[in-house]
């Protein structure tokens, strides 16, 4: 067998690996299609305003031991996921949670309050696959096996996934500072999460 035939297969275990202990709660819930922004005004996700490539203006930013890291969302290809995120920003629940999961080439993962791949916040949400694919930077939602399993829990790809595309809830690109990723560690902490408008 070649060597790229054992990176493949390499991969396609890490993936079964990477998210097979994410946590399944109870039943899935679909947000309310809403966000609230930093000013505390209440807007519709799929409303927020975007750019030619359909990412918003408004970012996330991502503070880690590193530096930042910012990334735009996609509300019209994941609206009820970028509500939940976003609420989940705005109460702090990301401050402090570790990257429980950084492997090389493939993904940072967090957003577990256990650190253990298999805590959430404890409200499951409806997939919402998209065609966008996995590069670089893409934030997306972690899951069981269920498709409507995935919960608190993101990763940011740290390289082209093809494999990932399609399968998993596409929510957001980094967009500033790409380099940060390749920084962080299993068990580094997010310092805070914050949403700005724009």
């Amino acid at each position: 067998m070649t060597t790229q035939g054992i990176k493949q297969i390499i991969s396609i275990v890490s993936v079964s690996i990477l998210f097979s202990g994410c946590f399944q709660k109870e039943k899935t819930e679909a947000a309310t299609p809403k966000a609230q922004t930093s000013s505390g005004k209440t807007i519709l996700a799929s409303n927020l305003p975007v750019d030619s490539n359909g990412l918003s203006k408004a970012k996330i930013i991502l503070k880690t031991v590193h530096g930042n890291v910012e990334f735009k969302l996609y509300p019209k290809q994941a609206p009820n996921t970028i509500t939940r995120i976003v609420e989940l920003v705005n109460k702090g629940f990301y401050d402090g949670l570790v990257f429980h999961r950084a492997i090389k080439n493939f993904v940072v993962q967090s957003g577990d309050p256990t650190a253990t791949g298999t805590g959430g916040s404890g409200k499951n949400l409806k997939a919402e696959f998209n065609s966008i694919q996995h590069i670089k930077g893409t934030v997306a939602m972690a899951r069981a096996q269920d498709p409507d399993s995935a919960d608190s829990q993101f990763y940011i790809a740290l390289s082209t996934l093809p494999h990932l595309d399609n399968k998993y809830t596409v929510f957001g690109q980094v967009i500033s500072d790409m380099s940060i990723l390749d920084k962080i560690r299993q068990g580094d902490k997010i310092l805070s999460m914050s949403f700005q408008e724009n």
